[in-house]
């Protein structure tokens, strides 16, 4: 299957290529389409079914339409930073910040907790899955851990050298891609759309 990932980013095309072997997975600018769309809805599943209808308008004949929405939700920040999650900082900075400066800037704000069970948070990753205009489905999957003192590991992106996995007492940067696969919430998420998937092929 043809599968059109509404994003940008190369290494969630890295790892839904990984974990839907067997599919083809393109971003759009590799079909020269420009694609951007505001994540503005209060829920993680609704920015995603509006990016999936939103490529899916813009698609051509024979692609399906994959869209995720994730981020982390830290429960001593009240769920923050979100649906925000990409745009932590941006209050504060007045501009968009890079990874390692979100995860900087997350740091300093915590440091004043040091309880392992005052740092508790979750990944989360929302999933919409279109078909055509008749058939769409969502997904939505979270992984439970806390937010380190400190960045470790190299591998990962975003907020990977933050977040320790809680089953496996190592950050999402210090997985390897099999372990990330197997505990990340993108990678749960993905996995219910494998069995569906299945059942449609």
């Amino acid at each position: 299957m043809n599968i059109l990932l509404a994003s940008n980013n190369e290494h969630k095309k890295e790892e839904f290529s990984r974990i839907l072997t067997g599919h083809t997975i393109v971003l759009p600018r590799e079909l020269g389409i420009d694609f951007d769309y505001e994540e503005d809805a209060e829920t993680f599943t609704e920015n995603a079914l509006g990016k999936a209808r939103a490529l899916a308008s813009q698609a051509p004949e024979g692609y399906k339409i994959l869209a995720d929405d994730s981020g982390l939700c830290i429960d001593a920040l009240e769920g923050r930073p979100g649906v925000r999650t990409a745009r932590y900082g941006l209050e504060t900075f007045g501009r968009m910040l890079e990874s390692g400066e979100r995860n900087e800037f997350l740091l300093k704000n915590m440091a004043h907790l040091e309880k392992k069970e005052e740092r508790s948070a979750q990944f989360v990753c929302a999933l919409a899955f279109v078909m055509d205009k008749r058939r769409e489905f969502t997904f939505c999957e979270t992984v439970d851990g806390f937010i380190a003192k400190e960045s470790y590991g190299e591998g990962g992106f975003g907020y990977d050298p933050v977040f320790i996995v809680k089953e496996e007492g190592k950050t999402m940067a210090e997985l390897s891609d099999e372990e990330k696969d197997r505990y990340s919430h993108r990678g749960k998420a993905s996995h219910h759309l494998i069995t569906l998937l299945g059942e449609i092929s």
